[in-house]
């Protein structure tokens, strides 16, 4: 056996999470950074683990789909839900982190770990040793020209945008009012800043948003250019209805202006990026208009008039496999089994869908190395309905998937409502998990 039992090409929390389940485990492993040797459009520093979208995991409800896959996490041991836990930041019912305590944990973890070896540089073929690929959605060029002669199945690319931050201080208090949807949060006045428009500013801010000058995109770019439904940008949204704004990211359910005692027409909601709460994230606006017209349209938002803006928001490329035609729910690649794939590049969105596949693939691994059968969760926990999903879906028209109930295998029993439809699916998912460990050991590797 060489030097590195297992290599591990990625370190973002895909990656990151199969070395850490995998070294845990015994295995002797290299995990490959290519940054900051080589850096991305979209990342600021050289550590593990960084965040670029939005520093929020999603919701941490029980009894909601992101909040059963956190379950699920926990349970399995996940180094990224125990670094998030120990970051996180006020944030309702969704477990947000500070961004830089959150990478710096992981790291530290990770580099502590005695089996577990960080190389910085970039890797542009994939090695014939075990190998788990979770390169992300900026795979560099050469490495996906490899990954293009192994799988023998076309590389899809789509475009992801990433959300603007603003100075707290920035924000004028007069008009913007701290409160969480339905008085959810941890904070006594909520964890959200809200900014309210009546419907004539909420029209002003449509028509300057839909007019806005763009970033100019590549001929290739445009001809190739598709978007994850989830992850629009906030121009592109506008332009197919006012509606989806009122209804989507802007949508004023659960909330009341304290200066009206009223619902407002819409809202724009801003969540704390970072511990000290001197940041705030523009929840939903991913966009790609030019820096200068962020500056001026968003400024057309009550509240926001001085605003700072501490990052502006910009679109980046994402690409995935057409996974159904190549993995299994393992995560193993079916042409050869000690390869594994993990993260953004198997079409599974979301951070902590991206550390469950991570997590699959790293125990996966460390038990194909000791000449153990590779398995999958039960497709009755969101982790392993994700993993089946990627792996199962019809591959002419595959897309990215975040975690959602509507993966599950349906109940047994007579129809229920919504509420208690997904707390019997919450239910019978931690029993059969814990069925599952206890059956087979797979927890443990």
């Amino acid at each position: 056996m060489t030097e590195s039992e297992l290599v591990i090409i990625g370190g973002g929390l895909a990656g990151c999470e199969a070395a850490w389940q995998a070294a845990r485990r015994g295995v002797r492993v290299t995990l490959h950074e290519m940054r900051p040797h080589r850096e991305t459009p979209a990342h600021r520093t050289d550590r593990l683990a960084e965040l670029v979208c939005s520093n929020s995991l999603g919701s941490d409800l029980p009894d909601r789909a992101g909040g059963l896959l956190k379950a699920e996490l926990r349970r399995l041991g996940s180094l990224i839900l125990e670094a998030a836990d120990a970051t996180a930041v006020p944030a309702g019912g969704a477990l947000a982190v500070d961004r830089q305590a959150f990478s710096a944990a992981v790291t530290e973890a990770l580099t502590a770990q005695p089996n577990l070896r960080v190389v910085h540089g970039e890797v542009t073929r994939v090695p014939e040793l075990p190998t788990v690929v979770a390169s992300g959605p900026l795979t560099s060029a050469a490495l996906a020209d490899d990954l293009v002669r192994i799988c023998g199945a076309e590389q899809l690319h789509f475009y992801d945008a990433v959300s603007p931050i603003v100075a707290l201080e920035s924000v004028d208090p007069a008009t913007a009012f701290r409160q969480s949807r339905y008085g959810r949060g941890t904070l006594d006045a909520g964890d959200y800043v809200n900014c309210p428009l009546d419907e004539a500013e909420f029209q002003a801010f449509v028509t300057a948003l839909v007019g806005a000058q763009r970033i100019e995109l590549r001929d290739f770019e445009r001809e190739d250019m598709s978007f994850f439904e989830a992850c629009l940008p906030i121009e592109v949204l506008a332009e197919r209805s006012p509606r989806a704004l009122r209804f989507g990211p802007l949508r004023p359910m659960g909330l009341r202006d304290p200066r009206t005692g009223r619902r407002p027409h819409a809202v724009v909601q801003l969540r704390q990026d970072d511990a000290a709460g001197a940041l705030l994230n523009m929840v939903g606006f991913q966009t790609n208009l030019r820096w200068s017209e962020q500056r001026r349209v968003f400024r057309l938002i009550p509240g926001l008039e001085q605003a700072r803006f501490e990052r502006f928001g910009q679109m980046h490329r994402n690409t995935f496999l057409n996974a159904p035609r190549l993995l299994e729910p393992t995560m193993c690649f079916r042409r050869r089994p000690d390869l594994l794939f993990a993260g953004q590049i198997t079409g599974i969105e979301g951070y902590a869908g991206n550390a469950a596949s991570g997590l699959v693939a790293g125990v996966n691994a460390a038990r194909l190395l000791r000449g153990l059968e590779p398995l999958a969760p039960p497709p009755t926990t969101m982790a392993g309905a994700l993993c089946r999903y990627v792996a199962r879906a019809d591959g002419r028209s595959f897309q990215p998937m975040k975690a959602n109930f509507g993966l599950l295998p349906p109940l047994d029993g007579a129809a229920r409502g919504k509420a208690e439809r997904n707390q019997a699916h919450v239910r019978r998912a931690l029993t059969d998990l814990e069925r599952f460990v206890s059956d087979t050991g797979w927890s443990l590797g």
